[in-house]
């Protein structure tokens, strides 16, 4: 089931694990398409609630249009996810069953010419998810210098070549800024060798998502919502997070290993002093991955990366 041809991914498998239930309260941290949401609110009926949060607020017109068959069974409101604690509370989401992450783009910010997150868009390279706020990603091409350039790729892309594509944007905005995500795209590819073998990237595959991280401090609020989620979520209630490279993944995965520990005081220590006690529980396999018949049929897929945690009693 697509959303106006935009594929959740792992749809049943997070199913399964929220279980929502009628008279429920879930929270939709990355509304996107609102496929989950739907999903979310068909399972809970006759009075099962969802929060929905999103910082584009294209996203927010887009699901209050097409959901609104659910009433006030779904809250929406505009907002980063990183002020979830602030946000979720007054909504009347205090104590949740379940709190989902899909941390991907959706289909509909990559076909918005006018965004920058795709490659062969010719509109303002901008990659902000709420266009009120920050510095578009054009700004910080135009600004930063080769080695800080270089850094921000490494850090955020993972990026093998970054001082040639550093130098190379440096060296092109001299003769005309980089202004659109097209001359960004062909400026990269003209640098570094393209990859080869069945799952080909585009060369500006890392570079696009490096400005988009930083541009949306993602890590960042990545980091705020897993701290907000252990005072939202009541005993029994389950985290859910979709992250799409190693970077979100690995946030994650180091979160709930820390959240499923006890003691941690040094072993030369008698008795407990620090009082800590595990606040998660691992849920399935750490990481789960769509399967090959998914990501042949979206194979945007195909390098999710699912991982799911139950909130213990206090």
């Amino acid at each position: 089931m697509t959303e106006e041809g935009h594929t959740p991914v792992l749809a049943e498998e997070i199913m399964t694990i929220l279980s929502p239930r009628p008279g429920g309260l879930q929270i939709d941290g990355t509304l996107g398409g609102g496929g989950h949401t739907e999903r979310i609110l068909e399972a809970s009926n006759p009075d099962g609630r969802v929060l929905g949060l999103d910082a584009d607020p294209a996203a927010i017109a887009r699901v209050r249009a097409r959901l609104t068959r659910f009433g006030d069974r779904l809250v929406l409101r505009q907002a980063n996810f990183r002020e979830l604690a602030d946000v979720a509370p007054p909504a009347g989401f205090g104590a949740v069953d379940g709190l989902l992450l899909d941390l991907g783009l959706s289909s509909f910010q990559l076909a918005d010419a006018g965004r920058g997150f795709g490659f062969r868009t010719a509109g303002p390279l901008d990659m902000r998810f709420d266009p009120t706020r920050g510095v578009p990603a054009s700004e910080l091409l135009a600004t930063l210098d080769a080695d800080e350039l270089a850094a921000l790729f490494r850090r955020y892309g993972e990026e093998p070549h970054a001082m040639r594509i550093a130098r190379s944007i440096v060296r092109e905005r001299a003769v005309a800024p980089i202004a659109t995500a097209d001359r960004l795209a062909a400026v990269v590819a003209s640098t570094v060798p393209a990859t080869r073998g069945p799952h080909r990237i585009h060369p500006a595959t890392r570079v696009f998502q490096a400005l988009r991280i930083a541009v949306n401090d993602e890590l960042g609020a990545l980091e705020a919502v897993l701290a907000a989620a252990m005072d939202l979520l009541r005993p029994g209630g389950r985290l859910v997070v979709l992250s799409y490279h190693s970077l979100e993944d690995r946030i994650v995965k180091r979160f709930v290993a820390a959240e499923r520990k006890g003691c941690v005081c040094p072993r030369e220590v008698p008795i407990c002093v620090c009082g800590r006690v595990p606040r998660l529980r691992a849920v399935g396999p750490q990481p789960l991955m769509p399967t090959e018949l998914e990501v042949s049929a979206n194979p945007r897929a195909r390098s999710a990366r699912l991982r799911a945690a139950e909130r213990l009693a206090a």
